[in-house]
């Protein structure tokens, strides 16, 4: 099962033309996301939505580029507190200040600061509540851990209105709530201890619609869930919270809103599946049949060129979540072969734009045809086998990954291996056999073994092909007897190549055992041909 490792993400600063803001928006919320394909991400999100609206009102954006000083901070304070009507307006201008690190270290060090924060934060004033929600958000986007503590007298507040009637509201404390999970395990313990789970679960229960906040919820939950000790108290209470089939049901996008809330709850769902070691719960809810169902529709939309919108970010999961529940003991039934396509077409078109997707699908069909002749019968039948031949020339894993899938096929048996061996495996093999890559030859071999002891066409396709490129990859790759043994083949069957000048470089102990297990074979069959 594929565990991945931690990355810190921050967001870029504002635009001065409101075009090209909203657009640097829409990009770093795809980056982010797109941070997440090769590498478990801890993010701090940022929401911008306020700065649009402000732009729209004709506002200018303050970024805090001069730091505080503490007069200025309390000044800031008690502005706030004896500003009446004004005080939204002074929140306002401390939530830009905050913007600057150096200034939001000051202003926590302030005596009555977080008091004033909170106090304002549960005040009956929705515009100052709002700005005060605000203000939280952006100290939590900082990245030292004493800002992240202090902000966590405000955690039960935060917690509360994720029942709120303000969607504005509601989305920023959950986001506030994700920037503060990664922070530390003191902040982490202290949110459990306050319900972040079970206030989690009922949001997205209340607010399942509404698909901004299940967007929210689906980043919150994920930071939650990456912590290191999440094995011990988040993933317990997380499964026993209610929250699972909402996360589920999620992972269908909505045409119209994006995929967005499908990407949040999808790596929501793969962090569970990959912190468990038994994921039949997980497989009951219906996660694997959704995730194919899904995959099966993105498939077709990649087909059709549908590449828009960040669809890919949210194949990415989706594959991990499929390939690691199918480890678990997960079958996809019945055997469809809509999702073999499905896999193959993200394989082809990611090949060059997204090598590691690429990658990724063929490891996603790789588990789904493991033990499986349905599956394995589905690739010959629809003529998928070219397609993964052709991969065996690509590097970065995928030919390692299209050699697995191949030796899928050729362990089902005779009738298997012919298939293969007039798809023109056996041909490709004598490349792959020649590639300095110790796994795609170690791979290679295992599939010419089985063609070879299951198939005798093979060793027709060989006397076809003069026997050259077969004898000359194991030349190249062997030493020792394996080589003197291939050499006299070749002196003897084919003088004319008695003279090839030999490289040879280092086998494994594997490798070589599976050579002299394929040249025994062949020695044994051509000594019956001649």
């Amino acid at each position: 099962m594929w565990r991945l490792k931690p990355l810190r993400h921050k967001a870029s600063g504002s635009a001065n033309n409101l075009e090209e803001f909203k657009h640097k928006r829409r990009e770093f919320e795809k980056a982010l996301r797109q941070a997440r394909r090769d590498k478990q991400l801890i993010s701090k999100r940022l929401l911008q939505s306020v700065d649009v609206e402000e732009k729209e009102k004709g506002d200018s954006i303050e970024t805090g580029s001069t730091p505080l000083s503490p007069e200025q901070v309390r000044e800031m304070i008690r502005g706030v507190q004896s500003g009446g009507e004004e005080k939204a307006a002074h929140l306002a201008s401390l939530r830009k200040a905050l913007r600057n690190p150096e200034s939001q270290l000051t202003f926590i060090k302030s005596e009555t600061s977080m008091h004033m924060l909170i106090g304002q934060l549960s005040s009956h004033n929705a515009q100052c509540q709002l700005e005060a929600a605000r203000c939280l958000h952006e100290l939590s986007h900082s990245t030292h851990p004493s800002v992240g503590q202090a902000c966590l007298p405000a955690g039960p507040y935060l917690l509360t209105y994720l029942s709120s009637q303000s969607t504005k509201l509601t989305e920023l404390c959950l986001y506030t709530l994700g920037n503060l999970c990664p922070d530390s395990a003191v902040v982490r313990e202290k949110l459990l201890a306050q319900g972040i789970v079970s206030a989690l679960a009922n949001c997205i229960h209340n607010q399942r619609y509404n698909l901004v906040v299940v967007e929210a919820v689906g980043f919150t939950l994920s930071q939650l869930l990456q912590a290191k000790d999440t094995n011990e108290k988040i993933i317990p209470a997380v499964m026993a919270s209610g929250i699972v089939p909402h996360v589920i049901s999620a992972l269908t996008p909505d045409p119209e809103f994006g995929y967005g809330p499908a990407t949040e709850c999808t790596w929501c769902l793969h962090y569970l599946v990959s912190s468990n070691s038994d994921n039949s719960m997980l497989i009951a809810q219906g996660a694997l049949s959704q995730c194919s169902a899904v995959l099966i529709t993105l498939g077709s939309a990649v087909a059709q060129g549908n590449l828009e919108g960040g669809i890919e970010l949210l194949i990415w999961p989706l594959l991990r979540c499929l390939g690691n529940l199918l480890v678990s003991g997960g079958d996809v039934k019945p055997e469809d072969t809509r999702l073999l396509a499905a896999l193959c077409v993200f394989s082809q078109v990611y090949l060059h734009p997204h090598p590691a997707l690429s990658r990724e699908s063929l490891w996603a069909l790789n588990n789904l045809t493991a033990g499986s002749s349905g599956f394995c019968s589905g690739l010959l039948l629809l003529n998928m086998v070219p397609i993964l031949i052709r991969f065996l020339s690509f590097s970065k894993g995928i030919n390692s990954m299209a050699l697995r899938v191949l030796g899928n096929i050729a362990h089902h048996g005779t009738e298997y291996c012919v298939g293969l061996t007039q798809a023109g495996l056996l041909t490709t093999l004598c490349a792959t056999l020649k590639m300095a890559e110790p796994e795609v030859v170690t791979l290679s071999l295992e599939v010419l073994y089985m063609l070879v002891s299951s198939c005798p066409q093979v060793v027709e396709e060989f006397m076809r092909l003069n026997g050259v490129p077969l004898l000359e990859a194991i030349l190249y790759n062997s030493e020792g007897e394996q080589r003197v043994r291939a050499a006299y083949l070749l002196d003897h069957h084919f003088p004319s190549f008695s003279e090839l000048f030999i490289i040879t470089h280092p086998m494994t102990e594997l490798q070589s055992l599976l050579f002299a297990k394929i040249f025994c074979f062949l020695q044994s069959k051509l000594n019956g041909l001649f």
